[in-house]
């Protein structure tokens, strides 16, 4: 774990509007990465302030943390908020959706790390050129934007392809066990989203985290009308009201050359305002991202508590694991 300084090969990932300043705190604490969106701190002056105190807690703690920045034309502050972070020094950078080449250049003028979110190896071989250090793995079953391809086929597809980047598996995972199943496939490292949903340190609804312990894998649905994008959300009544297709108008819009940037910051500023709405508590306007891991999630508890479990759950399975006979 020496690309990112960790105790633990477990990334506590970028959540929207879920990851907050405690999470990362306790992740950090617990030998682990915590990351966050920088879109979760939008207030002027806000991510600066934050950054200072994660810098000053990462002294005393065994892990780190890092900030996941949307890259794309459509995100307005991601200029803004790309020189807070590197004017904070921040450790490591997850980038998402967009050309990474410029936070690359910036970050690496430190010595800071970069791993881009890949769906596929033409993402992959892009953010290479661009000259990342590494991966996040987005495969079927993640919460928020996940992508097409299984962790079974696209891990080992990346590994066999980019032997020489640091590789983290994203998606479906929630147990020790299946964090072994993708070290065995060649990833480095876990990034863990969902799970981290039902800890006590998660300052969203209630209802939220009641519906991450209800739920299972069958309730998780992809829709357009969030962000353009198809992303993995709870099947809720709220969600089957906004349906989960584009209509002929907004596809033609989003196509459009001269329309699809302006009409995918007005899809998305309002699918930020939905996703706000819904995890306040006493929110009726249930929309509420999450992956396919729902099925393993069964309590809510400490961050810390969570990682001990991942820790000793990953041990045994790889115990296990090399006292089969072939």
């Amino acid at each position: 774990m020496n690309l990112l300084n960790i105790q633990h090969p477990i990334i506590q990932a970028p959540m929207f509007l879920v990851s907050n300043e405690p999470m990362v705190k306790a992740a950090m604490d617990a030998g682990i990465a915590g990351t966050f969106p920088s879109l979760n701190f939008r207030k002027e002056g806000e991510l600066e302030t934050l950054l200072q105190r994660l810098n000053a807690h990462q002294a005393a703690s065994r892990g780190t943390y890092g900030v996941n920045l949307i890259v794309q034309k459509t995100n307005p502050l991601y200029l803004k908020h790309l020189e807070a972070c590197v004017s904070a020094h921040v450790p490591f950078y997850i980038t998402s959706l967009g050309n990474p080449k410029q936070v690359i250049t910036a970050a690496h003028s430190y010595g800071a790390k970069v791993l881009c979110d890949v769906t596929n190896l033409q993402h992959a071989e892009k953010a290479a050129q661009a000259g990342c250090d590494g991966f996040i793995a987005v495969c079927a079953g993640a919460g928020g934007h996940a992508g097409p391809y299984p962790m079974h086929v696209l891990v080992p597809a990346l590994q066999k392809a980019f032997p020489d980047k640091f590789l983290v598996a994203a998606g479906g995972i929630a147990t020790g066990r299946q964090m072994a199943s993708a070290l065995v496939l060649g990833a480095h490292a876990a990034s863990i989203g969902t799970r981290f949903i039902a800890s006590r340190e998660a300052t969203v609804s209630d209802a939220y985290k009641q519906a991450i312990l209800e739920y299972g894998m069958e309730d998780i649905v992809l829709t357009e009308r969030l962000s353009g994008t198809p992303c993995n959300i709870i099947n809720t009544p709220a969600a089957k009201k906004i349906g989960y297709k584009q209509n002929w108008m907004e596809k033609l819009l989003s196509r459009n050359p001269r329309t699809r940037k302006y009409f995918k910051m007005l899809v998305q500023l309002r699918g930020m305002k939905k996703l706000e709405q819904a995890i306040r508590p006493g929110s009726y306007q249930h929309l509420w991202s999450a992956g396919q891991s729902v099925e393993m999630v069964e309590d809510i508890t400490s961050v810390q508590e969570i990682v001990d479990r991942l820790v000793s759950e990953l041990a045994a399975a790889l115990k296990e694991a090399g006292n089969y006979k072939v």
